[in-house]
């Protein structure tokens, strides 16, 4: 959860009286906030002996979805209502005589595509302000905005700019651009500004975003020019300064729904200080498109609540009317409606972005109504916490595997396309059933691994300093495409293995291997017992290319039967049968609800090579969810 600092005194001066520590902590505790330090000793300390220190500062955590509350302005606004000292504030739009226009240009499709802005109009500055209007765009850089990738926000003296025409959002080469950075004497275009902002310990952290784009975005006004050149830099002509009067703030971004969020919280924390508190100026935004819209759009949303929902949550036994008065106390002006279901209905300011649903509605007048005083009451229904059984399983799995001398390890579950298939020599068809990463940060993690193998062979590569043998197992999920369910997608519980020396040692893959399966009251199954045999396991030569040829087996459990699996070939359409996967020698030994579980044998050597292992390996991986 973010920490912000602020001035005590000017925030005592705003709620309208002093408060001790312990007070102030209390009062954070009732509004869902908390008091993380009060520097008040601290800096007395400093004072005595002497040392420079700032005025003392209150440092407050506050849940990471309020960012209304980043700034002392949200804070002193949110608590003076909370304590019933002021009313919600309710914005509204300047009246539009004539309203600015910004258009987007086609051309910023691929980079950034969104766009949008506001004017505050008669905006006076102090010292405190002007700090806390900058350092909030810092704090929604760096937590909404996911460090500018998502939105980034420009602020401009708007009286430096043509006061008639339309703004423009658009993409230009970086040869044409031709401004003066902020705090730069120097004009320079879009590649000598790259090299400028290089090794600037601030900037240089977001040239990444565009740097690789064959356009760059721009800002211009009507005269053309350069304002911005977001999500990196305003130009020096307009920038802000304290005797700044009137502010145009422009916002670009790749989230439309952050966009109008960021917008939101700039515009609704500062309008205090315009000439008419709470008015903002709306910018008419041109789309590529020619469809229009105002921003920021200022009208607050509504949702219906249930008291009875409510009431049954919190354990409270409130009327609509009081839940009301609850909620007016955290900023949600409501009303009873006197219907019989959804008898209230809340109007959500556009500073509260966080509330989606009507559990939220639900926690705030919790809040308001204190968590200290909501009834005590023994749960109505009592349960018995036990383990999943796939989960029961994985822990047999873990305890017999590192008691045989085996070392778990916990790779990543995400790695390269390489690396999940062609490097176990694999056909690039299989990755069609993997789950790919839209938009990888890096290389090594495009895909979902769909095989435990490549992560215990990158633990043996990093490794291989240590001493030889290495024994290492990993019980954990790999994940496939499945088109047949919701989410598109499914997880399998598997068990592997990776016993490096120097020789192969099949017999000690395949010995670790009986000794999972024996605990998991699965028996080896001899040749000449399987037409009988009950349940049990079995190994069967194959051709995965993941292992040395002849040195290759499909491990091949047997269900017991039940009543709706019998033997009459009821198996024959499932995917895991063994059929495809034997020899014509050995087909006469399988049973119809026998199923591939899994692969054993010896690395293939070009597979050691992709992984630097220089000494044989055997290895084996088994689905464990074929067990439950």
């Amino acid at each position: 959860m973010p920490t912000i600092s602020v001035d005590k005194r000017e925030l005592f001066d705003r709620l309208g009286r002093e408060y001790s520590t312990q007070e102030f902590d209390q009062l954070c505790f009732e509004f869902g906030i908390e008091l993380d330090e009060d520097t008040t000793e601290e800096v007395a300390e400093l004072t005595r002996n002497n040392q420079p220190s700032e005025p003392p500062q209150l440092k407050i955590e506050i849940p990471a979805n309020r960012y209304d509350l980043l700034c002392i302005e949200g804070i002193a606004r949110a608590l003076n209502v909370f304590l019933g000292r002021q009313s919600p504030p309710v914005y509204t739009a300047a009246p539009a005589n004539h309203t600015r226009k910004l258009r987007i240009d086609s051309s910023t499709k691929d980079v950034r595509p969104f766009a949008a802005a506001a004017i505050l109009r008669g905006v006076h500055f102090s010292p405190s302000s002007y700090a806390s209007f900058i350092d909030l765009q810092d704090k929604l850089h760096s937590n909404l905005c996911r460090k500018r990738q998502f939105v980034a926000i420009g602020t401009h003296d708007y009286d430096t700019l043509a006061h008639t025409g339309t703004f423009t959002y658009q993409g230009t080469k970086p040869e044409n651009i031709h401004f003066t950075p902020l705090n730069k004497d120097k004009e320079v275009d879009g590649y000598q500004l790259m090299d400028l902002y290089s090794q600037d310990k601030h900037i240089s952290k977001f040239l990444h975003l565009i740097d690789k784009s064959p356009v760059y975005p721009t800002i211009y006004d009507s005269n053309n020019t350069l304002l911005s050149l977001p999500p990196l830099i305003n130009g020096d002509h307009s920038k802000i300064k304290m005797s700044t009067t009137n502010i145009f703030i422009e916002c670009t971004a790749t989230d439309a729904t952050k966009l109008e969020m960021v917008l939101d919280i700039i515009c609704a924390m500062f309008s205090e200080y315009t000439e008419k508190p709470y008015e903002i100026e709306q910018v008419e935004v041109v789309n590529p498109d020619n469809t229009t819209h105002l921003t920021p759009p200022l009208q607050p949303r509504q949702i219906k609540a249930r008291s009875s929902y409510i009431n049954s949550c919190t354990g409270l036994t409130t009327t609509a009317a009081e839940i009301v008065g609850l909620l007016s106390k955290m900023g949600l002006p409501s009303t009873a409606t006197g219907e019989a279901e959804y008898d209230i209905s809340v109007t959500i300011p556009i500073t509260r972005p966080d509330i989606l649903h009507e559990c939220d509605i639900m926690e705030d007048a919790a809040i308001a109504y204190g968590f200290n005083n909501l009834p005590r009451t023994f749960p109505k229904a009592y349960t018995v916490a036990a383990p999943l059984p796939i989960n029961k399983l994985s822990d047999i799995m873990r305890r017999e595997a590192a008691m045989a001398g085996g070392t778990e390890v916990l790779p990543l579950i995400l790695c390269s396309r390489d690396e999940n298939c062609a490097y176990l020599n694999r056909h690039p068809d299989e990755l069609k059933h993997a789950v790919h990463l839209a938009n990888p940060k890096t290389l090594e993690y495009q895909v979902v691994r769909t095989s435990l193998l490549p992560g215990l062979l990158k633990t043996i590569r990093e490794n291989k300093h240590h001493a030889l043998p290495i024994k290492v197992f990993e019980t954990s999920d790999v994940a496939f495409v499945d088109q047949g369910l919701e989410r598109k997608s499914k997880n399998e519980r598997r068990v592997g293995g990776v016993y490096n020396d120097k020789k192969g040692s099949f017999e000690v893959a395949h010995g670790l291997l009986d000794r999972l399966l024996n605990m998991l009251a699965v028996h080896f199954l001899p040749s000449d017992t399987r037409k009988e045999a009950e349940k049990g396991y079995y190994i069967v030569e194959s051709d995965n290319p993941t292992y040395f040829p002849g040195r290759a087996a499909s491990i091949v459990y047997r269900p017991p039967p039940s009543d709706d699996q019998d033997n009459d070939g009821a198996f024959a359409s499932l995917k895991s049968t063994l059929a495809h996967a034997l020899p014509d020698s050995l087909k006469d030994l399988v049973n119809s609800r026998d199923r591939v579980i899994g692969s054993l044998g010896i690395v293939h050597p070009d597979v050691l090579n992709h992984f630097e292992i220089k000494n044989p390996c055997s290895a084996f991986e088994f689905n464990l969810q074929e067990f439950l």
